[in-house]
């Protein structure tokens, strides 16, 4: 799997879509990551203001990591329909 996430919205879906894929419950989840599973529920929903280091914490304890790349933006696109 290699997917952009350019939101907190796709994140937390990507996130959702791997933890439903290892059939893994937000409380198991949550409790392998040391957090609550309201947190889960509200990084998975996107809610915007979830601390890096859990969401590092989520990634690591389903095998998952972060990468960087260079967006493919092609010209004539405002910054607007990039988001």
């Amino acid at each position: 799997m290699n997917q952009p996430a350019r939101s907190a919205k796709q994140l937390g879906a990507l996130i959702r879509e791997q933890r439903r894929s290892r059939r893994m419950s937000q409380q198991k989840l949550a409790d392998m990551t040391g957090t609550g599973q309201k947190t889960i529920s509200a990084i998975e929903n996107g809610h915007e203001g979830a601390k890096l280091e859990i969401i590092f914490r989520l990634l690591a304890a389903m095998e998952l990591e972060i990468g960087v790349s260079r967006r493919g933006i092609d010209i004539g696109k405002s910054i607007g329909d990039v988001f």
